[in-house]
């Protein structure tokens, strides 16, 4: 199995996974989807009372939405996490009882009329934590009225989108077979040929200045055949198959994790799993 990488940016990637099989390019895109770990708010505690704004004024700590809705809302924020840093509290040495090297602690303290966003999630203590605020700062939490205001702490430990979705990372992660393109060279000139081109709702086809039809991104072919349908069958002059050896992947990140870094962990993962697996059958 090879990887060979078309695209890595920030928060997206395209790649191709090579001399693989279907069943392999499933498991990876399950990885991706629900293996990964990452930190996300578990618990949330709404405090309750008055609120002393910066204008000197008394504000009452309650909000328009009901605390269970807010406390989904802040589950559901990227929090940046960093693999090197932190560890499930199952696996840390203080025993699930939270500490730095298993969960983050957040609060707000904002009154209105505002909006209250990600951004006003801050991170408490230790010198790095600017590198722990929510990634996307301007995520909508709750609008407060007048004389409202809200004030929280949030705990941010780390899991799976096995058991939860705030924990999945990758998100519009999807494969098919690489796209196998011939187009008959003597036909390739041929009216009826090239104007089959405009029957491919992907535009994979252009028409070089000789007038012959070429593939100008395979890629984007979804394997629809609209194409060799147009022709009446693929012995007119262009046949399009899916090699099952060969799969086009792409995927996108939270900001949780960058593209890379949610690549090489699936990897990982996926590479001890099949580890585990072969040894279990070596036992029986």
């Amino acid at each position: 199995m090879d990887i060979e990488i078309l695209e890595m940016a920030e928060r997206k990637a395209k790649f191709l996974l090579k001399n693989s099989s279907p069943a392999m390019a499933n498991a990876l895109r399950r990885t991706l989807l629900s293996d990964i770990p990452k930190m996300a708010i578990d618990k949330v505690e709404f405090l309750t009372g008055t609120i002393m704004g910066d204008d000197n004024k008394e504000y009452e700590s309650i909000t328009p939405l009901f605390e269970e809705i807010i406390a989904h809302r802040l589950g559901m924020l990227p929090v940046p996490t960093d693999l090197d840093l932190f560890v499930p509290q199952s696996e840390c040495t203080c025993n699930g009882a939270g500490c730095p090297s298993c969960s983050i602690m957040y609060s707000i303290r904002k009154t209105g009329p505002a909006t209250v966003y990600s951004s006003d999630l801050q991170p408490l203590g230790g010198a790095d934590s600017d590198k722990l605020k929510i990634v996307d700062p301007f995520i909508p939490v709750v609008e407060l009225t007048a004389e409202q205001g809200i004030y929280v702490y949030a705990t941010a430990v780390m899991g799976t989108a096995k058991k939860h979705v705030k924990w999945q990372v990758a998100n519009g992660v999807g494969y098919k077979y690489l796209p196998v393109i011939k187009i008959d060279t003597k036909k390739a000139k041929n009216e009826d040929v090239v104007a089959c081109a405009e029957s491919c709702p992907k535009k994979v086809f252009a028409v070089d200045k000789s007038g012959k039809l070429t593939v100008k991104d395979p890629y984007e072919c979804s394997l629809c055949r609209a194409c060799v349908d147009s022709l009446g069958g693929a012995d007119k002059g262009i046949s399009v198959e899916g090699d099952p050896t060969n799969f086009y992947f792409k995927f996108e990140t939270d900001g949780s994790l960058t593209a890379q870094q949610t690549l090489d962990k699936a990897l990982d993962v996926l590479s001890k799993e099949a580890k585990d697996f072969a040894a279990e059958i070596e036992e029986l």
